[in-house]
């Protein structure tokens, strides 16, 4: 896919292949991994090409937490259909896990999110299987820091460890409450708890 900034036929061929193959890694490729990939021989010439689209903003500088070759924020935005949400990895329904942030994009109908800021997120996890949600289910966040009690919401519990559920606040604790008879409720301090998101919709595969 070709974007409105000027790049070399060889820098266009290696974005393409970054573009086709997010998925095809589960982590952002070494200059190794993506030589294998793409049956090239010399790394030296990748480097050079991933150097120019680093320049272009569309392929991270790489950091001491991140070696791999990662498109850039700007190069997912400008290469994603207007109904695409970015899709930011896993949410725990059940005890919660890390929060992933490996982003990228889902095409999303336009009846389950609404006008403001939205994000995809995958559940892992049977704790909220009562309301409807099950594992491998996609939900559809809108990304605000606030919810009504009753709400089903992204919880972020200190500042480390993601999870759905629905939530009740109250000023001496924050509830976090499982749609599962077999689980039980659980309490923080309300300091503890961040509200990253409220669920506006849901999809589900059935292959």
């Amino acid at each position: 896919m070709s974007i409105n900034i000027s790049l070399t036929r060889k820098q266009q061929e290696v974005f393409d292949f970054l573009l086709a193959n997010q998925d095809r890694f589960l982590h952002p490729p070494t200059l190794d991994e993506l030589c294998l990939a793409m049956g090239l021989k010399s790394r030296g010439s990748l480097h050079k090409h991933i150097q120019g689209l680093i320049a272009a903003g569309l392929v991270e500088a790489p950091n001491r937490k991140q070696r791999g070759v990662r498109l850039s924020h700007k190069a997912l935005a400008e290469t994603t259909e207007e109904n695409d949400l970015p899709f930011v990895g896993a949410i725990a329904a059940g005890k919660p896990i890390e929060a992933l942030e490996n982003i990228s994009y889902m095409a999303v109908p336009e009846l389950l999110k609404t006008e403001n800021p939205c994000y995809v997120l995958q559940v892992k996890g049977d704790s909220m299987i009562d309301a409807g949600i099950f594992n491998d289910d996609w939900v559809i966040i809108e990304q605000r820091d606030h919810a009504r009690n009753g709400e089903i919401v992204v919880a972020l519990i200190d500042r480390f460890e993601a999870t759905l559920k629905y939530i009740e606040q109250y000023p001496h604790e924050t509830v976090l409450i499982p749609a599962n008879a077999a689980m039980q409720p659980l309490r923080y301090n309300p300091d503890q708890v961040q509200i990253q998101g409220v669920l506006v919709g849901q999809m589900r595969s059935y292959q």
